[in-house]
């Protein structure tokens, strides 16, 4: 058994922008936890959290990392995530391992758009949250200005509950202390601010607290203080110098004595059933029922094989359990369970509720996988992560002949890794493509298969994902009569099309009546028509937004077949959609851009260059401004160059996609007489 329970279990993730200090940070609380011997440097290489040799070579987390540590009869685990947007789908994946999300925020720049979607991301999933402010101690900033901005953006209910102190070399506590001196504001005052939102959530308390003032002990304000979190009516702000180590045992102190433990924070979201049957399912943090546990991270290691980090939401696993993954029939035996601390495997007996383990070589782990220990849990998910859409691809090819198999193979560990990273194969064009959020998402996953995997290959500039659609209803037709000795091939199908709002998708119905054609051919129209769906009818794109409905046709009793029917479909789909005002859409990406003051005329007009559309500005701390804008992703090749050379590298950006939308008439043109189609497109 491990030596605490369920109750002193804390699961916390780190997050948001790169450079905010968050593995530093964790580095700093296991080291005046007294978890690890001496407090390493990201700069070094010799941090616990990033512990991957390709974080070592970046000086950037690439990854989700656990690590715990022990405090005060409490036991802390926290992951430390990335906060490159290029590596946002490791971040969004701890999501459903923790209780609360503490958004860590770079004191010298601010409010950025990793926190501000984290943030967001967080109360939409229920989870408590906590906002951590770094690096108190830097020159340049505004702390005054940063909490009154962070209250601007995220509400009334972010209020400090401590301060900075003796000019950010100290913190001073401001929940369980009423008085004190600090940096700005007035501890009694934010004392007194941080107790009426409190006590707020409990009537009776808040009688009490009316009659008696200030003068609630703790173990009265404990109670509320988690429903005020759960609820979302509190958001605490702390100040940390992850670097000095100024305010981390005041932090440690709030992570042990006032953060959620799993029997306090909001359930995790499960259903059980399929489709129709789909149905909100009851998880509880009951050691004494059946397991549930969620699968949120995989790492495929060419030496120890898969590795599946999980949190345990339900019930108790042990060594020797019989656990089945998902509806399989086939249950697996737990023969090695771990903590992870970093890359280091630390052998456990039994993972209790609420913890965080790991199990290695069991090949069939996937991400997002639920296990349990009784067929009574066959069917259970959790609601899905939304995850941001992968807009960048490249094409891959092998370099040697005949290494295909070990290509794709290695490919799809890859991918198994990341939620946001994807692999795709065009069979009608030959082609292997992997997506991702970016270019450097991209470039270091090639980079991981050439060093962890020995495999290499050679890509083609990526595509951009345009896309086809029509602007008007219209109808095709086509015949489809083949006649070479024997048996012959015959089918008339009869289509109507129509656009339908933008991100839509596709729709297809059957319209025919008095058998003009038989049932069992409808599956063969919908294949021809999907056929064009997936290849595109102008440019090769494929199309969306779209309703096809076949109203009519022919068929012969003796020469009518699937296949006649599958090209008939085809080409009066290709005649409906040439009639109706064909477009190609662009993906439109949301960008922000954080310059220096001095910069914003230029970047704005860069951005209006680009065919952007600026949609505000913001004065950020250490004379910083950020822009948002949304731009064609096809005019961002290489912008991370271009602002760099701009601004004298002190420019950053984060983007994300945002909509589909038409491209100017030239380009389109451009794009259409560019187009060579197959002979199978034809």
């Amino acid at each position: 058994m491990p030596h605490y329970k369920t109750e002193d279990l804390c699961n916390i993730a780190l997050v948001g922008q790169s450079g905010a200090g968050k593995t530093t940070l964790a580095e700093s609380l296991l080291y005046h936890a007294k978890a690890i011997p001496s407090q390493g440097k990201v700069e070094n290489g010799n941090t616990v959290c990033d512990c991957d040799p390709m974080e070592k070579s970046y000086i950037h987390s690439l990854t989700a990392t656990v690590a715990s540590l022990d405090l005060k009869d409490k036991h802390i685990n926290l992951i430390d995530t990335p906060g490159l947007p290029d590596f946002l789908g490791h971040s969004l994946s701890v999501f459903h391992a923790v209780e609360t999300i503490a958004v860590v925020i770079n004191a010298q720049t601010g409010i950025d758009i990793i926190a501000r979607r984290m943030l967001e991301k967080a109360e939409k999933r229920n989870l408590c949250r906590l906002i951590i402010i770094n690096k108190i101690d830097a020159q340049e900033t505004d702390l005054v200005k940063l909490v009154a901005s962070i209250k601007e953006a995220f509400g009334p209910e972010c209020l400090p509950i401590n301060l900075p102190a003796q000019r950010g070399t100290q913190v001073v506590d401001c929940f369980f202390n009423p008085s004190g001196e600090a940096d700005f504001s007035s501890v009694a005052e934010a004392h007194t601010q941080i107790i009426d939102q409190v006590v707020e959530v409990d009537e009776k308390l808040m009688e009490l607290y009316l009659e008696q003032g200030q003068s609630l002990n703790p173990e009265q304000l404990h109670a509320p203080f988690e429903q005020a979190l759960r609820e979302g009516h509190l958001i605490p702000i702390c100040f940390v110098s992850a670097r000095t180590g100024a305010g981390v045992p005041e932090l440690l102190d709030i992570l042990t004595k006032l953060m959620p433990n799993p029997l306090e924070g909001n359930p995790r979201p499960f259903f059980k059933g399929e489709g129709r049957t789909d149905a909100p399912f009851l998880v509880k943090p009951d050691a004494s029922k059946h397991v549930v546990a969620h699968v949120f991270k995989v790492m495929a290691d060419p030496f120890v094989g898969k590795v599946g980090i999980f949190r345990i939401h339900q019930g108790t696993i042990s060594n020797n359990s019989q656990l089945f993954i998902g509806d399989g029939r086939k249950p697996f035996k737990v023969s090695h369970l771990f903590k992870l601390q970093g890359k280091q495997q630390i052998e456990v007996e039994q993972g209790i509720v609420g913890d965080i383990c790991a199990l290695a070589k069991v090949d069939a782990l996937q991400f997002d996988a639920v296990l349990h220990d009784s067929h009574d849990e066959d069917f259970i998910h959790i609601e899905p992560l939304i995850f941001p859409e992968p807009m960048y691809n490249l094409a891959v090819e092998v370099k040697k002949q005949g290494d295909e198999q070990k290509v794709n193979a290695t490919l799809q560990k890859i991918a198994d890794e990341d939620p946001c990273l994807r692999v795709e194969h065009h069979a009608a064009l030959n082609e292997t493509v992997l997506r991702g959020l970016g270019e450097l998402h991209l470039r270091v996953a090639l980079e991981r298969m050439a060093k962890q995997y020995n495999v290499e290959v050679n890509t083609r500039p990526p595509k951009i994902p345009y896309r086809e659609t029509i602007g008007i209803a219209a109808e095709g037709h086509h015949r489809h009569k083949k006649q070479s000795g024997g048996a012959g091939q015959f089918g008339e199908v009869f289509l109507r099309i129509e656009p339908l709002p933008r991100g839509s998708g596709f729709e297809f119905s059957d319209d025919v009546v008095g058998g003009a054609i038989p049932g069992q051919f409808i599956p063969a129209v919908e294949k021809g028509v999907r056929y064009i769906l997936e290849t595109g009818a102008i440019a090769g794109y494929p199309l969306q937004d779209i309703r096809v409905s076949v109203y009519d046709g022919k068929y012969h009793t003796v020469d009518s077949k699937e296949i006649a029917f599958v090209t008939a479909a085809k080409k009066a789909f290709i005649e409906a959609i040439n009639k109706a005002k064909p477009l190609i859409l662009e993906p439109i990406m949301k960008i922000e851009v954080t310059v220096p003051e001095e910069a914003m005329g230029t970047v704005t007009g860069d951005l209006s260059v680009k065919r952007g559309k600026i949609l505000g500005s913001d004065i950020q701390v250490a004379k910083m401004v950020s822009i948002s804008a949304e731009v064609p992703l096809s005019e961002l090749s290489n912008y991370q160059m271009q602002l760099k050379s701009v601004t004298g590298g002190h420019g950053f950006y984060t983007m994300e996609f945002s909509h589909y939308e038409a491209v100017p008439t030239q380009i389109q043109h451009q794009l259409v007489t560019s187009y060579k189609p197959t002979e199978t497109d034809e």
